[in-house]
């Protein structure tokens, strides 16, 4: 597989990553099986899809658990990325920034990945009541410490704190040129689809010209983009998708264009050619810098999305992928 480089350390990773939250957490809880997950996880190292991306607080802690099971057998084959920042409660989540909590769960999270370093470590959330170089420099201790290879902003939640007038992300690289200052950021992660397009306004040009690296979260749109899926199907209480604006059966119906307009890209590249191989090659083609990390539970998902490292889209490709209609449903 293609490898490309995160941040000024020149990381290197296969092109597309896996995100390791579906097998543990926010999608349909009666479909996960950790061992069908440990043969996935196998299946992407194999393939040379290397970035395995979680978080302490999927699960919370099993997903962790689930990758430590792989890594203990096969830890050089691996690059591994996960958060800290957030806390899980029964109907809540809460942000935690206190570098004393930082330090107590990174050693958590070690423990439970069964390995002696984590090569990107990533600030899940700002906790609004710590500033966040403070955060960040206790973050930046942990490299020194030589427990972190590098560390990370995660800006998924930027929606939430949107305000009235201003893009997505505006918020998101005031917060990465603060953290700047007390420690280089090798990667950010964020939304990129092709129906999650904001961050290419300013936050992607932004990571570019600096030589950060861009993990592209959600580049199936939750699966949409795969045309898997129904319109009107419904989904079990505990999956994201069940409070999704974009996921009711009515949105669902009217965003079937975007889907369309993937299935006719693919239908030029051959018969084998799938809906999201085309929507994670239109990811890679943003920027070298740029590794979609799409999630997987199963094996023959892995597969399908590390051949999309083979697609290479034409400019007429490209061009009728930039005139696909603009999603309905959204936050906004």
């Amino acid at each position: 597989m293609e490898r490309r480089t995160i941040g000024a350390a020149a990381l290197a990773v296969g092109a597309v990553g896996l995100g390791c939250m579906p097998m543990s957490w926010a999608y349909s809880g009666s479909r996960q099986r950790g061992d069908e997950s440990v043969r996935a996880v196998h299946r992407a190292l194999d393939l040379g899809s290397t970035l395995l991306d979680t978080a302490d607080m999927y699960g919370p802690f099993t997903n962790e658990l689930l990758l430590g099971r792989v890594l203990k057998e096969r830890r050089e084959d691996a690059f591994v990325s996960t958060k800290v920042g957030l806390l899980v409660g029964e109907q809540h989540i809460v942000a935690n920034g206190r570098p004393g909590y930082v330090r107590r769960a990174c050693d958590a999270s070690l423990r439970r990945l069964q390995t002696d370093v984590i090569d990107l470590y990533q600030l899940h959330r700002e906790d609004p009541e710590v500033p966040v170089e403070e955060t960040w420099g206790a973050m930046a201790d942990l490299v020194r410490a030589g427990k972190v290879r590098a560390l990370g902003l995660c800006a998924m939640g930027a929606r939430g704190g949107r305000r009235s007038g201003t893009r997505l992300h505006d918020a998101t690289i005031r917060q990465l040129r603060r953290v700047q200052q007390v420690f280089p950021v090798s990667a950010v992660e964020a939304e990129l689809s092709v129906w999650s397009r904001e961050a290419m306004e300013t936050l992607l040009p932004w990571c570019a010209e600096r030589g950060i690296g861009f993990l592209a979260a959600m580049p199936l749109g939750n699966g949409f983009l795969t045309g898997t899926l129904t319109p009107g199907q419904g989904f079990e209480p505990d999956d994201v998708r069940a409070r999704h604006p974009r996921f009711t059966a009515e949105m669902m119906a009217a965003n079937q264009p975007v889907v369309s307009g993937l299935r006719r890209v693919a239908a030029r590249h051959g018969k084998s050619v799938t809906p999201a191989q085309v929507a994670l090659a239109w990811v890679l083609a943003q920027g070298p810098h740029v590794v979609p990390v799409p999630g997987a539970k199963q094996e023959r998902w892995v597969t399908e999305n590390a051949a999309a490292t083979n697609l290479r889209l034409t400019a007429r490709d490209l061009t009728e992928l930039a005139q696909l209609p603009a999603a309905l449903g959204s936050w906004d």
